[in-house]
């Protein structure tokens, strides 16, 4: 059974927990390049970068190790809000029959 999560597709994000956490002094951060809600999973770009290794084929006939993002839990990253640009929770609140994100620290809307 899938769940909304607090983050979506194109929303900037800092990493909270696991080997890319982020500290004060260097945030780690990227923008959400998918999310699987089933899963509970969102793919972060430059976070979780994990190896693969290419075959050569007639497309790509040099093959070798290619790196790409991987998936990291929902939990383990938070939403930075784009209008006061702090990282924060996320409400929701109804706008004109529709469900909208709040930022809890500045109030606005997030969507």
């Amino acid at each position: 059974m899938g769940r909304q999560l607090h983050v979506r597709k194109g929303d900037n994000v800092i990493v909270i927990a696991g080997k890319d956490r982020s500290y004060k002094e260097r945030r780690r951060q990227g923008t959400v390049i998918e999310a699987y809600p089933k899963s509970g999973r969102v793919v972060v770009e430059g976070i979780n970068m994990q190896i693969k290794h290419q075959r050569p084929t007639q497309k790509a006939p040099q093959g070798g190790r290619v790196q790409r993002p991987g998936a990291v839990h929902a939990s383990n990253v938070m939403l930075v809000c784009p209008n006061c640009n702090q990282p924060t929770r996320t409400r929701r609140r109804l706008r004109q029959q529709t469900r909208v994100r709040v930022c809890t620290k500045c109030g606005r809307d997030i969507d």
